[in-house]
This record gives C-alpha cells, structure tokens and sequence, in this order.
C-alpha cells in the first residue's frame, strides 16, 4: 500500500517523516512545496500544478492532506478550503484524510464531539469549519481530522527554544489554559493506523477528532520542561479549556491516557527535535 502525504515539509509532515521512518504497512510518498533535507520529497504546488498532483495520487491508495496555511504564514486562510478541494478533486474514489482543527470548536463547555455544534472564535477555526463544510459538499471518501494541539507544533513547546519566560492566562479557579493535545511520535502512530485502515477499505466517518484522551494545562507543560512562566487574569475572551473526545478515534487506534501527559508530551517532543529537526 502507498500513502500519498500532501504537505510532508510542514511541521506536521516533518513529524510523520520522523515517525513512520519504521513503518512497514505502507510505503509513503512525500510532497512538499519546497525540497526537504532528504531527497525523497516531490515538489510541485496543488494549486497551480494540477497534472502533478493528479500523477501522484493516481499512483497512491490513500491520501493524507497535511497542506493548508496558518495565521502565522501571513497567507489567505481560504486557501485551506482552495487546496482541499483541488484535492479532493484529484483524489476520486481514493481515502482521503485531510488535516482539520481542533480550533473549530471555539469555545465549548465539556468534551468536543464531533457531532456537536462547530462555533469556530478565531478566523482559522471559521477557515478550517468552512473547509470541511466544501469537502462534505464535494462528497466521496473523505475526512476532516480535527487535530488537536501537538507538542512542538503548538504556541508552547512549539515556541522554544527561549530565553524569554511565558505569559499564561490564569483563570478564577486557579488553572491555566487545558487542551488536548498529542505528541509527534502518538500522532505518526495514530495517522498511520488511520491510513492503514481507510487503506484496508474500512469506512472512516466525515469527522474525527485526533487527539490523545483528557487534556493538559499549558502550566503543567512548561513545568515539565522546564521553562519559566507566570501568570495573568484571564480575559473574558479567553478559553479555559478545550477537550476532544476521542471515542470514534479509539475505534481505529489504541488510545493511552498516559501519552496524553505533560512528561510524555515534552519527551516525545525532544525525541524529534533531537533526532529530526536538527537536520534542517
């Protein structure tokens, strides 16, 4: 089996290159933008190069989109829904897993399901809610991965390294921001079983929430590494806790708790920059 990964330079796709560097259930085939240090990545641009991409996925039985843009890029977030669609389009009836967010949630009160009410705060989470919304329109194999904070990816671990303390929003009953979040090894692990399955013809739902079980406060993860922090009072705006239930997840990969712990996090974290990132 051959798994097509749309977007392998970002920094998502970087942790899959690292993570799968022992999968042997498929073999992946990287694309990127830009060339990668090694050179097994195919360059070409989804938009505007649309026979490349059809060429690629046509030699491919799943298709993971990890391509799309974020606020930090500076680029148009209707991009996202662009890019899905041009893949979509090229994809057929090949799986296909494109790369949401748990930003689409918005502000939720309890666990994050998928089936729940989207209600996106910020302009990426609207972006990412309205890509989805086109690909369920579009029809066909396909589903939306709302992915939640990765370590290393994420406005914490992905941040360091610094000299410079953090500031973190401190809410009326004592706690600092809590979310789901899942680690670069986790997350290869978890993206792989999902391509293995949808690859294996089992249907995967429109939605899925990726994300280990539970969440971790933003403090707990910056005393693990350890790195200085302080606290403010939380603006009214600001959302005390984001938390994806991984129930549907669980049905196509094992799901362990401790994976999702502020230790666990922050090795797994080192484990890629140290082994991965420095060659850049």
């Amino acid at each position: 089996m051959r798994v097509l990964v749309l977007g392998a330079t970002g920094r998502l796709g970087r942790m899959l290159q690292w993570g799968w560097r022992q999968e042997t259930r498929f073999v992946p085939a990287w694309h990127g933008r830009r060339a990668g240090p090694s050179n097994d990545i195919n360059t070409f641009d989804i938009l505007s190069q649309p026979k490349a991409l059809q060429d690629s996925v046509s030699e491919c039985d799943v298709v993971l989109c990890l391509a799309g843009v974020t606020p930090a890029s500076g680029a148009d977030l209707a991009l996202n829904r662009k890019i899905a669609l041009a893949v979509r389009a090229a994809s057929g009836n090949i799986p296909l897993l494109v790369a949401s967010s748990a930003a689409v949630y918005g502000r939720a009160d309890g666990l994050c399901r998928e089936d729940d009410p989207a209600c996106p705060m910020a302009p990426y989470g609207v972006a990412k809610l309205e890509m989805e919304q086109a690909l369920t329109r579009a029809g066909g194999p396909v589903t939306s991965l709302r992915i939640g904070n990765v370590a290393g990816a994420d406005q914490i671990l992905g941040r360091l390294p610094t000299k410079d303390p953090f500031t973190l929003d401190r809410f009326s009953d004592g706690r600092t921001p809590c979310r789901s979040y899942v680690g670069p090894a986790t997350l290869a692990r978890m993206l792989a079983d999902l391509c293995v399955a949808a690859g294996a013809g089992r249907a995967l739902p429109a939605l899925m929430n990726v994300a280990c079980p539970g969440g971790v406060e933003m403090g707990a993860l910056l005393d693990a590494v350890p790195h200085r922090w302080s606290a403010r009072t939380a603006p009214d705006t600001a959302i005390p806790k984001v938390v994806l239930d991984t129930d549907t997840l669980g049905r196509f990969t094992a799901l362990d708790e401790r994976a999702g712990h502020a230790d666990r996090l922050v090795a797994e974290w080192r484990a890629f920059i140290d082994q991965w990132e420095q060659r850049r």
